[in-house]
C-alpha cells in the first residue's frame, strides 16, 4: 500500500478522534454561559394539617410539592417549574422583576399568593410559598 495513503488515514483518524474529544469534554463540562448565576430559589410548604389541633400531634406545616409559575411583570409566562418531593426549588433566571404564581391543582385550594421579587446580578432570591390547604 502506498505510504502516503496510510498517512493521510492516519491523520484523518487522529483529526477524527481529536473532534470527538473535544465534544465529548464540551457536553462533560456543560457551557455554563448560558446559564445565570442568579435567580430565585425557596421552599413550598402547606399548612394547617390537621382539622383540630390536638396537645401532642404535630400539625407545623408540611413540604409542598407544587408547581410554579415565574412571569415577567407584564405577566408573560417565563418559566413553569416543579418543587421537588420536599418542597424545594431552585430556578435559574438573569436579573430583573418577576412574579412567582404558585399554581392551584383545585378550584380553591390548595392556594397560595403571587409574590413578586428581584434577581440581583450573582444572587439567588430566597422565598418561601406558603400555600393555605383550606383545612379550618
Amino acid at each position: 500500500m502506498n505510504p502516503s495513503i496510510i498517512g493521510m488515514k492516519q491523520k484523518t483518524i487522529l483529526l477524527l478522534a481529536a473532534f470527538i474529544l473535544t465534544a465529548m469534554i464540551t457536553a462533560c463540562s456543560g457551557d455554563s454561559s448560558n446559564t445565570p448565576d442568579s435567580g430565585v430559589e425557596g421552599k413550598v410548604i402547606i399548612g394547617p394539617v390537621c382539622p383540630v389541633i390536638q396537645q401532642g400531634e404535630d400539625c407545623s406545616d408540611r413540604p409542598y410539592q407544587a408547581t410554579l409559575t415565574v412571569n415577567d411583570p407584564n405577566g408573560r409566562k417565563i418559566v413553569q417549574v416543579e418543587a421537588d418531593q420536599d418542597g424545594q426549588f431552585k430556578i435559574p433566571l438573569e436579573p430583573g422583576n418577576y412574579i412567582l404564581v404558585p399554581e392551584s391543582k383545585g378550584l380553591m385550594v390548595p392556594f397560595a399568593s403571587q409574590q413578586p421579587f428581584t434577581v440581583t446580578e450573582g444572587n439567588y432570591t430566597q422565598l418561601t410559598i406558603a400555600y393555605d390547604s383550606g383545612i379550618r
